[in-house]
């Protein structure tokens, strides 16, 4: 088993397959900085789909064995399904998710579910129009991304997960709509303390609604018990109504930190990886992966990396803040 320096086994992959999406979400890719000039990664530049094959079965045989699809808005990469379709066919997976916005899953849900996919993620932060339109950059309604969680429904995916990214005075009041909403239809809430990935989202801790927050306001309209974690390195805190209705996850990567378990790793589009999600940087292997001369040795920069690994950012963020500001890479980059 690979281990870094923290002893924390490498188990989950997250592949970011395009930096391109056609929503413009405040907390990740804000309109007035990602406006139409900007330039996204050229195609040439984005992994092929073998290479990113190439790269998930190196890491297979080194303990992954959780799988994550994500963008910018994966759905808008050309044929992703049969990415799917590849990865699905790899021995020792257990699992292959995607993370979506769900505009576009009215189109797609059936495709992704025949190529393989075995789990969905979907992200909704309010289903009062208004606040989606401002948060997301768009003209877009609840009942769009509504759609889509139902066509995912009639494709056959099942215990689908709802993200919510919570920010105080913006989106708070919204948290028991969407929890009554989804209460009863067998998915799983997951409400994400807002975070600052990156350095484009205008983050501060004063716009932090806490997870104890977010617990109170929902367990004083509908009670919950916590339930133990399914599995070491989980990010959520799991709790249930206390009617055994359903399950919900709260996320809180600011006020309790768990990177004492993490076990991620994350691809960007132009095969770069990153072993933290507030990196600064990331180690290049689409140069090893294109180098004709024979070189350079996949597998070892992968395992050096690894070894080599000691990101606890979450835990030392608070020793951090007061400091100059450093680069990280931006969430739509590399996913959530």
């Amino acid at each position: 088993m690979l281990l870094d320096r923290l002893n924390r086994p490498i188990e989950d992959l997250r592949i970011s397959v395009t930096d391109r999406c056609n929503f413009r979400c405040t907390y990740c890719m804000p309109h007035e900085k990602f406006g139409h000039k900007y330039q996204f990664t050229p195609k040439e530049n984005l992994l092929s789909f073998e290479e990113i094959e190439k790269i998930t079965n190196i890491l297979v045989k080194h303990g992954v064995r959780k799988i994550r699809i994500t963008g910018g808005e994966p759905l808008l990469r050309n044929n992703i399904d049969a990415l799917i379709s590849k990865i699905s066919r790899l021995k020792n997976i257990n699992d292959i998710s995607l993370t979506t916005n769900g505009f576009l899953l009215p189109v797609m849900a059936k495709k992704l579910r025949d190529s393989g996919l075995h789990r969905l993620t979907i992200s909704l932060d309010s289903l009062d129009d208004e606040v989606l339109k401002s948060m997301t950059g768009r003209n877009i309604t609840a009942q769009s991304i509504l759609s889509g969680i139902s066509a995912a429904e009639q494709a056959g995916f099942t215990q689908i997960k709802i993200n919510t990214v919570i920010q105080r005075n913006v989106n708070d009041h919204s948290i028991i709509d969407i929890a009554k909403h989804f209460k009863n239809r067998g998915h799983i809430v997951r409400f994400i303390e807002y975070m600052d990935v990156g350095n484009l989202n205008d983050w501060g801790k004063s716009k932090v609604f806490t997870a104890d927050e977010i617990f109170n306001t929902i367990n004083a309209v509908m009670p919950l018990k916590k339930l133990t974690p399914n599995y070491k390195s989980e990010v959520a805190l799991r709790y249930q109504y206390t009617d055994q209705s359903a399950e919900i996850g709260i996320i809180a990567s600011v006020t309790k930190p768990f990177c004492g378990n993490c076990s991620r790793l994350r691809l960007s589009p132009e095969g770069k990886l990153f072993t933290c999600l507030f990196a600064s940087s990331g180690t290049d292997i689409r140069s090893i992966l294109r180098d004709t001369s024979g070189k350079g040795n996949l597998e070892s920069a992968i395992k050096n990396m690894w070894s080599n690994r000691s990101d606890r950012y979450s835990e030392i963020r608070n020793k951090t803040l007061n400091k100059s500001p450093r680069k990280k890479i931006e969430m739509f980059q590399i996913g959530g």
